[in-house]
């Protein structure tokens, strides 16, 4: 087995998958599939059923972004950028996170905002060719993704 260079390791890595609630919500699509398929057979709408139920509770977990700081690259979700372009990061939780997710919310910023997860990162964009102005992120652990984003500076 090869060994994994230090610069090449994620620093960071959070899948922003989806609440138990939406799981559930979206796993109700199954009965209401079977109930559709009960004139054609039991066994048939059990199984159509079954089948809607896991391709769409696998889909919406497979959908879910990560977010990963690797290197000296921060990526959430499909938008990546240079942790050199970065200012210093704020972690915020509770109230201080529902001001930034909701008034407090830059218009010219960039967001990756998932329901459910209490926690924010906001850190300013101080590249001066880039027109957003900062990045606004969920994660369920603020304070750590904030000091990987420190610690993969140069």
């Amino acid at each position: 087995m090869q060994n994994t260079p230090a610069d090449a390791r994620a620093l960071y890595r959070e899948r922003l998958s989806p609440s138990l609630r939406l799981l559930a919500t979206v796993a109700l699509a199954g009965p209401m599939v079977s109930l559709i398929f009960v004139p054609v057979g039991s066994t048939v709408a059990l199984l159509a059923g079954a089948a809607v139920s896991a391709v769409l509770v696998g889909a919406i977990i497979a959908a879910a972004p990560v977010l990963t700081v690797e290197g000296t690259t921060l990526r959430a979700g499909r938008a990546h950028i240079d942790v050199r372009h970065l200012g210093e990061p704020v972690a915020l939780t509770a109230d201080e996170a529902r001001q930034a997710r909701g008034p407090g919310l830059p218009a010219r910023g960039w967001h990756l905002i998932r329901g459910g997860m209490d926690g924010i990162v906001v850190v300013p964009n101080t590249d001066p060719d880039d027109p957003v102005d900062t990045w606004t992120i969920s994660t369920r652990t603020p304070d750590r993704l904030a000091a990987a984003i420190r610690a993969a500076r140069p």
